[in-house]
């Protein structure tokens, strides 16, 4: 019985601590957002509106992962039972949200 208390807050505690980086990523992503609005009003030819418009699309599909995650987090807090498949994509997920980000600032390194 003490192993499974254990183990349900060792669950709560990662559950939690993945909801709040979600919630901290998603408001990155609005201000990514916003600097991508900011960086359209300065005219950067056709190339560069390509590339605003890959990464407001990839910003649409981000927020769309992170709300499914976020769900599959409190889904998993209600039921209190352990689902390795969530750990991984949110290995997966914070990967390719940091590989965005970076891409992000590299483009506006090279067009601010």
């Amino acid at each position: 019985m003490q192993e499974r208390v254990a183990n349900l807050s060792d669950l709560k505690f990662n559950l939690e601590t993945w909801r709040r980086k979600l919630r901290l990523h998603y408001d990155e992503m609005d201000t990514f957002q916003d600097k991508l609005e900011e960086t359209e009003s300065k005219g950067l030819g056709k190339d560069g509106d390509k590339s605003l418009d890959n990464f407001h699309n990839r910003i649409m599909i981000e927020k769309a992962a992170i709300s499914k995650l976020k769900h599959r987090c409190k889904s998993q807090m209600r039921n209190e039972s352990s689902d390795e498949s969530l750990s991984a994509d949110m290995r997966t997920y914070v990967k390719m949200h940091y590989d965005l980000k970076e891409e992000m600032m590299d483009f506006f390194t090279e067009n601010l």
